[in-house]
């Protein structure tokens, strides 16, 4: 998709689709008071009508006016004037694009960021509006499937009418910021919204090569028997019922010259049966969204090289499939780590851990000024906090501040819960150094409690993305998250 700021007079502009908005009261923006008086006041018609109130998100599309060359006018409501906040300026623009995108507008012409600023700079107005533009208009891959004639007519190009008093580069800025995170974004839901059967650990190491040469960043791929040298024996206790092979990916971004790199570690299973203490049937397709841990830490590599920030980042993704066979682990089995402690596995349905506390030992290697990992964990995290906020936890409160600073300020957000060390004997066994469960309660808690035994040489946060990652029902698909909260915080870190 296209996007520029110079928009043109509603009396020059031919546009496919002309958005304006009017906010609560029957009260028109400058954009829409121009379009009335070109129009014989058609949009007060419309509002002494009661098709439209300006109620924030509200639509009414109106076509062929005569006094504008554009084939259609959007009016979109702007809700109350003086309660403008992020939340419903990009409440505004979804829903503008939503109805952009039931039409077959091929450009549009956006004059809302300067009438509904929220309180936000031009740069962040921009941003935002580039990636809710690019994603309503994201569709999935479907192999096999061949695209419609009227699915082939998307919209390509978005003129923005630039907000007020905000200077060019500013704007080219937001604009560029918000590309470069869509398409991250963009990344991350390709890869979970695939089937099973096709992205499968190799594929999902070919997509890191194919990033690696496209965005020159250093790639390495470790084979079964390198980790087995390594001593991953928890990942392998994972990997080991299934007939596809692990993957242990390795991505190097260097923009920071000698700066110590931040490292993201990025949950890799492909497909999630639970193994031995196998998952109930009932919606156990989803759990091919069980490595977007893995998808959002190749997106996010993705907008930084896109940005080329000045950092060195890397990726690690370990990954594998967790089947049910003769050869899988069982409950009650006990493994080795790479960092040397032992594993009593309960519940092979808790695989997540025994991947990411191998690759958390690795990580350490790279010597990173921050580390953290991103993981579709625990059910749990689910029932605490629903489909609105990531779960996070951290070794270091101004680590957790920042990543909490950087999900407000890309509306995806997270939410600090506590790793204290009175949970920690929820983890105890008679046979090893930890068992992989806590048992019913606190369970995302324990969950990073067992990795924080794992990260325990840097500082270090877990976001838990169960809930964010992916929707379920009739908008079933990955959603891309978190790479704006990791785009932003990676952001705060080039800007210090």
């Amino acid at each position: 998709m296209e996007f520029s700021t110079k928009a043109l007079p509603p009396e020059k502009d031919k546009t496919d689709c002309l958005v304006v908005g009017i906010f609560e009261g029957k009260k028109l923006s400058a954009a829409a008071k121009a379009v009335d008086d070109l129009t014989s006041k058609a949009i007060t018609a419309v509002l002494r009508s009661g098709d439209i109130t300006g109620k924030t998100g509200s639509c009414l599309m109106l076509r062929k006016l005569e006094g504008i060359p554009a084939q259609r006018l959007l009016l979109v409501g702007l809700g109350k004037e003086d309660e403008a906040s992020l939340k419903s300026y990009r409440e505004v623009l979804t829903s503008a694009f939503k109805a952009i995108a039931a039409t077959q507008s091929v450009s549009a012409s956006i004059h809302l960021t300067s009438d509904h600023h929220a309180g936000l700079d031009g740069e962040s107005l921009l941003e935002h509006a580039v990636v809710i533009a690019e994603e309503i208009s994201y569709k999935p891959p479907r192999p096999g499937m061949k695209v419609t004639k009227e699915e082939a007519v998307t919209l390509t190009k978005v003129t923005f009418a630039p907000p007020a008093d905000t200077d060019a580069k500013s704007l080219t800025r937001g604009v560029l910021r918000g590309t470069a995170i869509a398409h991250g974004q963009n990344l991350a839901r390709d890869l979970g919204n695939l089937p099973p059967n096709i992205c499968t650990p190799s594929y999902l190491a070919q997509a890191a090569k194919n990033l690696g040469r496209s965005h020159k960043l250093k790639v390495t791929v470790l084979e079964e028997a390198h980790m087995r040298k390594l001593g991953m024996h928890t990942l392998l206790a994972v990997s080991q019922g299934s007939r596809q092979a692990p993957k242990f990916i390795v991505l190097e971004y260097n923009g920071g010259g000698k700066k110590k790199p931040i490292a993201l570690v990025g949950k890799g299973i492909t497909f999630d049966t639970g193994g031995i203490s196998i998952k109930s049937a009932s919606e156990m397709d989803e759990m091919k969204y069980d490595m977007c841990g893995a998808a959002s830490v190749l997106g996010t590599l993705q907008t930084v090289a896109e940005l080329k920030l000045p950092l060195n980042v890397v990726g690690v993704i370990p990954s594998c499939e967790n089947m049910p066979d003769g050869q899988a682990t069982r409950p009650g089995d006990i493994v080795t780590s790479m960092s040397g402690k032992t594993v009593e596995i309960l519940n092979t349905d808790a695989e997540g851990r025994l991947i990411l506390c191998d690759a958390l030992t690795y990580t350490e290697r790279f010597k990173p000024d921050a580390v953290v990992d991103i993981a579709t964990l625990t059910g749990a995290c689910v029932v605490a906090l629903g489909s609105v906020a990531s779960g996070l936890f951290s070794n270091q409160d101004s680590l957790a501040d920042e990543l909490l600073e950087a999900g407000v300020s890309a509306h995806d957000r997270a939410w600090h819960m506590p790793i204290w060390d009175d949970y920690q004997p929820m983890l105890k066994t008679n046979f090893a150094d930890i068992q992989n469960i806590g048992g019913r309660m606190a369970g995302a808690i324990t969950a990073a409690c067992f990795l924080a035994r794992f990260a325990e040489s840097y500082h270090w946060a877990h976001l838990d993305i169960a809930g964010t990652a992916w929707k379920g029902g009739g908008d079933k698909g990955a959603t891309g998250r978190p790479v704006g909260l990791l785009a932003h915080f990676l952001m705060g870190r080039a800007a210090k």
